[in-house]
């Protein structure tokens, strides 16, 4: 059986979407596509159906990463019990996951940047409505998540292969 993983973020159009393309991209390179679901969805509504914002394409192309195909949707109850690592760009995420998720499974929304300890913070920034670099910078945060992320899921997912 595959391991769900959603990134949640707040419209579901720049971090969410970046981190989905970027991890889908790491998952394939490792050979565990099989492995993996991954999606996207956003605790605000108001974007549905929406493609991630142009600055997050831009700056995920430029380092090979299409989101092309990307369609912002809002995080569901379901959602919280299909997927078993639900993570959360900040904290108001993690507290909207918490909120939302039944109590059997309420414990399992974290926070993404747990898995990369090293860049010192516990959040990514939302850049929408700033600057390129912004973009940039999420993205980098967002890389090193992904790295940690699947260096910790790997041999779950290579016992599931």
């Amino acid at each position: 059986m595959p391991i769900g993983v959603i990134f949640v973020c707040s419209a579901n159009i720049c971090r969410s979407p970046m981190a989905k393309g970027v991890f889908r991209s790491f998952v394939r390179r490792a050979g565990l596509e099989h492995a993996f679901t991954i999606d996207s969805a956003g605790t605000i509504e108001g974007h549905e159906g929406q493609p991630a914002a142009p600055l997050a394409r831009a700056a995920a192309g430029r380092r090979g990463y299409d989101i092309s195909d990307h369609r912002s949707r809002t995080l569901t109850n379901d959602d919280l019990e299909r997927f078993a690592v639900p993570l959360g760009m900040d904290r108001s995420h993690l507290a909207a996951m918490r909120w939302m998720a039944p109590r059997a499974v309420a414990d399992r929304p974290q926070l993404f940047l747990k898995f990369a300890p090293t860049v010192g913070l516990l959040e990514v920034g939302d850049p929408f409505g700033g600057p390129p670099r912004g973009y940039e910078d999420a993205l980098d945060l967002i890389e090193a998540g992904c790295k940690g992320l699947l260096e910790a899921l790997k041999p779950l997912a290579e016992k599931a292969s």
